[in-house]
């Protein structure tokens, strides 16, 4: 296992981040610092990066490597942006960062940047096409792709910062600066004719620390059960609901808006109307999907999985539970088996349960991390793993999927009170999503059994319907009896999920 480091010197701030990459080509963070840096603030006036916003970076660097240093780490990987690239002291800026801090800083340029930031999304979210906005403080990176090809990016020369110093000393209201905000945006736009272009079922992904705040907001309005912001999808409404209360009130008062980070409350109306300005122009897009992932994923994936650079991953669900099983240790064999066999039980059962082809992703989730929880401890393990399922924030899956998931992998062992903690999450899920996972935690329970002996015995099954019963004949390479003796423990929530009495030969 090696530990490395990434850090992103960004023109609002600094973030770093401690990875380890595991054998077979994943990777987990396991510790991160950031630091509000400002390093665009003030560059509009002759293009210099500011002695005290050098100051606050040395400061913040020097922190950084002292804690690389504290854990071990054997390479760091160092990228800075917009502000930077533009700077005219570029050069002595990343020479003194070398010197005091003694790591070496690549500036990237706009290319390179969209590229990594592409790359953190495509691996991280299964959305077919998508219009990737990540806003920076010193910059507003565009970026358009379809069926994993990256086909047009656009860098426009400012950000939530530089917009922010564009229009303080103008006189203006609130309102009026952001309307002067979007003028301006609108205007970078015009210059990429493909943003008129766009497929029509485009969607707008949002990347950075302007839309993880904005998720935030969104969240505590409707009291959103979740505090996940990767995958979170924001109604056209919700965005226009937000932006209309907060367009209107001083810069001061913005960070006593529940959600709103401190560091970057002067900035957040900027970042807004730059988000509105994008919309307008397009005009396609119904909703904002929140990507957690971006250019420093995106490094991540392309140093521990180097064929990413060429050919995206395609089952980001599986990469991630994959990550999950590795770095837990887990009994993978054991674990996939149980998945075939609930697959296998789910077909032979489809004429009972008679839930779409769908509801397989989540009965995936579960069966594959169903022992997660043994990590804690194996007593009460399946309520474990339903915490661990739960706050896993797995790519590649939906937060309803995800929520169902947690409770059919909990189910696997348990089934009181389900209904009891099932209504927290009743923005998402409905009565029949809660009848789908009881019917999913029987077939996950019973395929669980099959394999109670972790040797894999039972390879195959075959269902009849006949009357008042289902009567399950095994296919077993040696004598199954325990496997068969456990399964029967659920022959209670099988009649109760199924209206059938259970065999089992």
């Amino acid at each position: 296992m090696e530990k490395i480091a990434i850090i992103d010197l960004g023109s609002n701030t600094a973030r770093l981040l401690l990875v380890k990459v595991l054998d077979g080509g994943y990777f987990v963070v396991f510790d991160e610092m950031k630091e509000s840096v400002r390093l665009a603030q003030d560059m509009e006036t002759d293009g210099f990066l500011k002695p005290s916003r050098i100051s606050a970076t040395i400061k913040t660097l020097k922190m950084f490597k002292k804690l690389c240093d504290a854990n071990k780490i054997s390479k760091i990987m160092a990228y800075a942006t917009a502000a930077v690239r533009r700077a005219k002291n570029q050069r002595s800026f990343i020479d003194e960062i070398a010197v005091t801090c003694g790591i070496k800083v690549r500036v990237l340029s706009a290319e390179e940047e969209a590229t990594l930031i592409y790359n953190g999304v495509i691996n991280s979210l299964d959305v077919p096409k998508g219009l990737i906005m990540d806003i920076g403080g010193g910059s507003v990176q565009l970026i358009y792709y379809n069926r994993k090809h990256l086909l047009n990016h656009i860098t426009l020369p400012f950000g939530a910062i530089t917009l922010t110093d564009m229009v303080k000393n103008m006189g203006l209201t609130p309102e009026e600066r952001v309307v002067e905000i979007e003028k301006v945006v609108k205007e970078g736009l015009s210059g990429a004719e493909w943003l008129k272009e766009l497929d029509p079922d485009t969607q707008f992904i949002g990347v950075g620390g302007s839309f993880r705040n904005l998720a935030k907001i969104a969240r505590y309005v409707k009291k959103y059960p979740l505090s996940m912001p990767h995958n979170y999808h924001i109604a056209s409404g919700e965005f226009g609901a937000i932006y209309d209360t907060l367009k209107i009130i001083e810069i001061e008062k913005t960070a006593n808006i529940k959600g709103v980070s401190g560091e970057r409350a002067d900035i957040f109306p900027s970042a807004l109307a730059s988000i509105r300005a994008v919309i307008d122009y397009t005009g396609i897009f119904k909703d904002i999907v929140i990507s957690g992932s971006g250019l420093r994923e995106g490094a991540m994936f392309r140093y521990a999985v180097p064929t990413t650079v060429e050919k995206p991953i395609s089952d980001i669900l599986g990469y991630g539970i994959n990550t999950m099983l590795y770095n837990f240790n887990m009994n993978i064999p054991h674990a996939e088996h149980v998945y075939s066999l609930s697959v296998q039980l789910f077909k032979q059962l489809k004429v009972l349960h008679k839930l779409p082809r769908f509801y397989v992703k989540v009965l995936r989730t579960a069966a594959l991390l169903h022992d997660a929880g043994s990590i804690v401890k194996y007593y009460d393990h399946h309520i474990h793993s339903e915490y661990i399922i739960l706050n896993s924030g797995l790519n590649g899956i939906s937060h309803k999927d995800l929520v169902m998931a947690a409770y059919v992998a909990a189910l696997h062992r348990n089934s009181d009170n389900i209904e009891v903690t099932f209504d927290k999450y009743k923005e998402l899920l409905t009565e029949e999503d809660l009848d789908a996972v009881k019917k999913l935690g029987v077939i996950l329970r019973i395929a669980e059994s099959f394999d109670r002996s972790r040797s894999g015995l039972i390879v195959g099954l075959n269902c009849d319907v006949l009357g008042d019963s289902v009567i399950m004949k095994t296919q077993a390479e040696g004598d199954s009896a325990l496997e068969i003796k456990d399964a029967m423990k659920a022959s209670n929530e099988f009649r109760k999920a199924f209206k059938k009495n259970l065999e089992i030969l």
